[in-house]
């Protein structure tokens, strides 16, 4: 007797995940921590006279600044949800400066952030045809990505760049000319009424009020792409089959292509967005930041989108917030100096507690200690100075990005399969 299968149901086509994960943080509790993350600061504001850390310009330079990390950060969150880990987003930002300010200042920004977008793409595909193709080790494919990128641009900028119609318009081997700027948009009569109520200074309100007023005052258009993008990134990753079947690839890819799963399509289609990503970031710093390419303009900050990416714990929402405190930070030492950073040692004084009193509370002794013995010696160093040294206060985004990720590494969980090597065929 033979067994048929002829009444078999054809297997269900998979479901997305609506429920949250465990990792994620309810809207509620979001909210709770935004919330007296805002009554603290404006505590420590009052106490201090420091009225710059709630400013709308504080707020706008910061969201200036979080932007290209943020865009690199979510071009790492892409690439390692398929479970390809892209140490390349660097030199992916680069190619994307470079394709922005060479097509930017001939024809126009428009062209410029496409080709930005197009030149980060063509290094993702390069990665992914190195990591996925040939199996080759993610992490030197992705430093070979970074040194090559740099060469190139180097090499094409003193190419294009140093003679004839450029070097006339302003190029030099180093720089291309300046291109037109691309928008910035206002709220009308809204920016007006924030900043009215900014300037009386009131506990808790004034904040708000500046805060929000940074967040609609002179915003470039390629920020509002910005955001759209993580949350169209969030949706597609999140809410659709085509999201559901990329994450699997980066968890499980030998049970996805067992599934039907074409695993290399999603791993090369989750690495060429990623590149294209990190291309608008570096689009970004060439039109919206300076309206040029210069070499070196990076300055890292594919490596810290990649630390954003991580202290989101491979989501849009967390990465958006670590962006957020590294551009905040970035721009407090920036715009105010000494005087205001030093504010935020009597912020770091009242965490550092928070965090004494809740680990000897969970009974992490050494934990405890430590952190009470660090909140002394900084609340001491705040009453007894009046500003930060200025060698401090270059590092102050560098520190914050440690602090918070070392305070928060407890909690990641990064994609099962991220980084590890896969050969088409195991799933069968």
């Amino acid at each position: 007797m033979t067994a048929t299968m002829t009444d078999t149901p054809p297997p269900a086509a998979p479901k997305t995940d609506t429920a949250p994960s465990g990792s994620g943080r309810t809207l509620g509790r979001v909210l709770l921590i935004a919330a007296g993350a805002l009554i603290l600061v404006a505590a420590v504001r009052v106490l201090t006279g420091a009225n710059q850390l709630t400013s709308a310009g504080q707020v706008s330079a910061a969201l200036g600044l979080a932007v290209p990390i943020g865009l690199a950060g979510l071009a790492g969150l892409w690439s390692e949800r398929s479970g390809v880990v892209n140490i390349g987003l660097e030199g992916m930002m680069i190619l994307g400066t470079f394709g922005a300010g060479w097509i930017g200042w001939q024809h126009s920004p428009w062209l410029g952030l496409l080709c930005g977008i197009c030149f980060g793409v063509l290094g993702g595909l390069v990665h992914a045809v190195a990591t996925v193709t040939f199996g080759v080790d993610h992490i030197v494919s992705g430093v070979a990505i970074n040194l090559l990128a740099l060469g190139a641009t180097q090499y094409l900028a003193k190419l294009f760049f140093a003679e004839g119609k450029a070097a006339e318009a302003g190029g030099n081997p180093k720089q291309s000319p300046p291109a037109e700027s691309l928008p910035n948009v206002d709220v009308p009569g809204l920016s007006d009424a924030l900043h009215s109520v900014e300037q009386h200074h009131w506990f808790l309100v004034s904040d708000l009020a500046g805060i929000l007023g940074g967040l609609v005052t002179d915003l470039s258009v390629v920020t509002l792409i910005a955001v759209l993008l993580f949350v169209g990134s969030w949706w597609v990753l999140w809410r659709t089959a085509f999201g559901l079947r990329l994450r699997s690839c980066g968890e499980n890819p030998v049970a996805a292509e067992s599934l039907g799963v074409n695993v290399y399509k999603y791993k090369y289609a989750a690495v060429a967005v990623s590149g294209g990503l990190a291309g608008l970031g570096g689009a970004f710093l060439a039109l919206v930041t300076s309206h040029i390419y210069l070499e070196g303009q990076t300055g890292g900050r594919g490596y810290i989108g990649l630390a954003a990416m991580i202290f989101g714990n491979w989501r849009p929402g967390g990465l958006a917030m670590g962006a957020g405190l590294f551009g905040y930070s970035d721009a407090l030492q920036l715009r105010n100096g000494g005087e205001t950073v030093h504010a935020l040692l009597l912020l770091l004084v009242v965490l550092l507690a928070v965090l004494a009193g809740w680990k000897l509370y969970r009974k992490a002794l050494w934990q405890g200690v430590a952190s009470a013995v660090t909140a002394v010696l900084v609340l001491v160093w705040y009453l007894f100075t009046d500003e930060v040294p200025s060698d401090f206060v270059g590092a102050t985004p560098y520190v914050v990005t440690l602090l918070v990720l070392s305070l928060s590494a407890q909690r990641l969980r990064m994609p099962k399969a991220d980084g590890m090597r896969y050969r088409k065929g195991q799933g069968k």
